[in-house]
Order: structure tokens, then sequence, then C-alpha cells
């Protein structure tokens, strides 16, 4: 439930985005991109969300299909239009991001009373994030999906999920303290989730922790089941509420665009959830996926298939090739940028 918008990448990397002449248009918004991921690995998913009434918003509602995601639940807001995301591509680790959602975008217009509550309680699983908290009235209607969840979760059995995904982005927040507006709500979402996924910043503004162990240990103390801390270079932790731990480092790959990975680690670890995966398991699974994507140009096309993981697992580098999609053979394989390196990494 949440963002979704068209991700406009530039086929030139290496270079600010006033010299970049091509572009490459792809599916775009975490959540959206979560659920493409975890359909690329056999799971049933639909996305809650809102796009302008315009050919951006056809087009999204037409990539979901293609990618198996079910659209019902994603509508149009005639007033406004949908939203675009602009990136820059510096490899290994500088990938500027340019929102294009002002004054507002459709999919913060998410209606409490629009929400089909009984199919969010019989989901097994169901993701949203901070920015979904960040403007009414998707605030209240991300909460309400929280609340009816919990109250009905015998609907979808005791091996359900509830994730909240930090997602701190304080450019989408408006007012001079984004920070501490969001964290009362961060702590509100918090008491309805089971699983908690964030970085070391993102698990700062929820609990004002920001070293690994300390912030999966807060996370916990706000009664999730599951702390899942990405640390960058040094891999992904995760604590649950019963004592188990396990920490992996990250898979090497040959960084292209650094942006998607952590939404296929969110599908990937979803997957691994559902399939009852011990932890250490889940992890690895889900760091392969996100390091299968960074050695990509776009975020939703670049999704990893099952099969992609495992070959990844056994090479030990997410530096795979990149097949053509077997679910539209005339999808060709995602463009790699041509890097330019001589200007250098702007400052």
């Amino acid at each position: 439930m949440g963002r979704l918008g068209v991700d406009l990448y530039p086929l030139r990397g290496g270079v600010t985005l006033d010299r970049v002449e091509t572009f490459g248009r792809f599916l775009g918004g975490s959540p959206a991109n979560v659920a493409v991921a975890a359909a690329r690995l056999g799971r049933t998913t639909a996305l809650v969300s809102r796009t302008g009434a315009d050919p951006f918003g056809t087009y999204l509602r037409r990539e979901l299909c293609g990618f198996g995601v079910d659209p019902r639940w994603v509508t149009e807001v005639p007033e406004q239009s949908t939203p675009l995301t602009f990136c820059e591509i510096f490899p290994p680790d500088h990938f500027p991001i340019h929102f294009y959602r002002r004054p507002k975008a459709p999919d913060l217009e998410i209606r409490p009373h629009e929400l089909d509550l009984p199919a969010l309680a019989a989901a097994r699983a169901f993701w949203m994030t901070g920015t979904g908290l960040s403007a009414e009235p998707s605030r209240t209607a991300t909460l309400t999906a929280l609340r009816s969840r919990a109250e009905r979760a015998p609907a979808a059995g005791e091996d359900a999920f509830t994730v909240f995904d930090l997602d701190w982005r304080p450019a989408l927040w408006d007012g001079d303290t984004p920070a501490d507006q969001a964290r009362p709500l961060y702590r509100e979402a918090l008491r309805y989730a089971t699983v908690a996924v964030g970085n070391a910043e993102e698990c700062a503004v929820a609990t004002g922790e920001h070293e690994p162990h300390a912030a999966a240990r807060a996370l916990l103390a706000t009664g999730v089941r599951l702390a899942v801390v990405k640390q960058g270079p040094k891999g992904v932790l995760a604590l649950a509420a019963d004592g188990s731990f396990a920490e992996v480092p990250p898979l090497p790959v040959d960084v292209v665009n650094g942006l998607g990975a952590g939404d296929a680690f969110g599908g990937a670890l979803v997957h691994g959830l559902l399939a009852g995966w011990d932890l250490e398991r889940t992890l690895r699974y889900a760091g392969a996926a996100g390091a299968i994507v960074a050695g990509r140009l776009a975020c939703s096309t670049a999704m990893p298939y099952d099969a992609e993981i495992a070959r990844a697992l056994a090479d030990g580098t997410g530096s795979i090739p990149e097949p053509p999609d077997p679910g539209d053979p005339e999808r060709a394989p995602d463009p790699v940028p041509e890097i330019t390196r001589n200007p250098g990494r702007p400052r």
C-alpha cells in the first residue's frame, strides 16, 4: 500500500540531469516495486494506491498487470497528475533522486472509507511505508488499515505478517522538522506491525537509536516480532522476539543503480517469511535479490526470479546476466547506461 509513479532513469550515467538526453521509463514507487518483486517469486500480490487520470496512470496500471500485480485497488484522482521520479547515476554509491510530487501526489489521496478492509485483513502479508504517513488522507487510511488488520488478525492466520517499511524520505514531508512530525506517527504504526524494516537513519527516526543492534532491540520493544536493520556495506541483521538472530554480509556486485535494491530485498524478505525459512536463509536470499537489482539499471523490470537468486547465491555475486522477461518475450533486458566517468561525482 502506498507510493506509485513513473521512474525516468537516464540511459547515460556519470553526468548530471541537465546533460542527459535520453531516459528509460519504468514503473516505480517503493511499495509497487516490492509487489513486483514478490510477484516475480511466485506470490499473489496486489497494490493499494492511486494515480492521476492521465496517460501515465494508464501506463502504470498496464505495467502492474504485466508484472502480475492486481491493480483493482489502484484508482484515479482526476485533479492530480501521476508523479514522476528522476535519478542521477554515479556508481557505486551516489544516486540522487528528484521527486516530482507537488503540490501533492495522488497516492497520498488514499481515503479510509474506500479501503477494502476484509481484503487487507485476509492477506497473508501486508506491506506499508513511512511515506504513507506523511500527509492526509493517506495517513489516516494507512493507520486504519493497520488497526483493522490487527483487529481481524485471525482472518489471515497465525503465519501472517504486517510489515512496516520505515522508508524515511524527509523531502516528501512538509515543514522544517519532518523527523519530529514523523516520530509519533511511526510509533503509532509500529504498535500494529509485526515486522519492521529500515536502515540506521530510518531506525533512528522511529526509535531514536542509530546503532544497528540497539535499533533492533528498540524496534522489538515497540511490539513487533521481527526487526530487520539494513547496514549498507556491512550487510543486514535481524533480531526476533523469540531471541533468534542472524547477520549476513552483502553479496558483492558491480553496482549500476542502487535505488531498487531495497525493494527487491523487501519482496524477497516477504517471500522467505511466508515460506517459513529461518532468519539466516531469508536474509541471504533477500540480500542476493537486492544485489542483483543493484547491478541493473531499473527497479521494477530488474526484479529477479527465483532461479536468478539461486544462481547469484551459487556464484557468490549479484552481477549476473539479465534475461528477457519470460512472461513477455518481446521485453528486452534493461539497457545498461553508458557511464561517463570523467566529470566525476558532483559535490
